[in-house]
């Protein structure tokens, strides 16, 4: 499990999906302010080698998830 380290405190990371990272975005630890200022490019925390596609017939769309 990877986790998000702040100047207060420690998060885990939660992902609805299954898998292996195989790749970490090392620029996140000089500019931790990309994940909100870019969260689907610049800012993603990491790449996932998923397990079983078959889970992301569970999520949400973009619109169904924004509609919440």
């Amino acid at each position: 499990m990877r986790y998000v380290e702040t100047a207060k405190a420690t998060f885990d990371i939660l992902t609805p999906i299954s898998g292996k990272v195989t790749e970490i975005n090392k620029n996140l630890e000089d500019n931790p302010q990309l994940v909100n200022k870019d969260p689907y490019d610049e800012g993603l925390c990491f790449i996932v080698e998923m397990k079983d596609t078959q889970q992301l017939k569970d999520l949400l769309s973009y619109k169904e998830y924004e509609g919440l």
